[in-house]
């Protein structure tokens, strides 16, 4: 139940990533994955690309799990905002298991 909430509370056009760099100020490069199915084989195949986020108050680090959203082109590489960070780098995964 809270996995459906949390999908209608997304907004539209977000991506979820890792980030994978922090080098400049108020920019951070994000790595989304995803699958595509292959034209002939039909099998899934695994895909990446890394987008130039901007974040204004330098809020995320390296390896944190971030939700970003398309905006109006700041500069040649970046078009995309920082939403949220979903979860922190040092932080504990939860289990459903309990």
């Amino acid at each position: 139940m809270a996995e459906t909430q949390t999908k209608a509370n997304r907004i539209a056009g977000s991506r979820t990533g890792v980030v994978t760099s922090k080098s400049a100020d108020k920019t951070i490069q994000v790595s989304v994955n995803f699958l595509v199915k292959h034209p002939t084989y039909g099998k899934y195949v695994r895909q990446r690309t890394k987008l130039a986020v901007h974040d204004p108050e330098n809020t995320a680090k390296e390896g944190d799990n971030v939700e970003i959203v398309p905006c109006r082109r700041s500069s040649k590489s970046k078009s995309w905002r920082l939403s949220r960070v979903v979860r922190r780098a040092d932080e504990p995964v939860q289990n459903a298991n309990g």
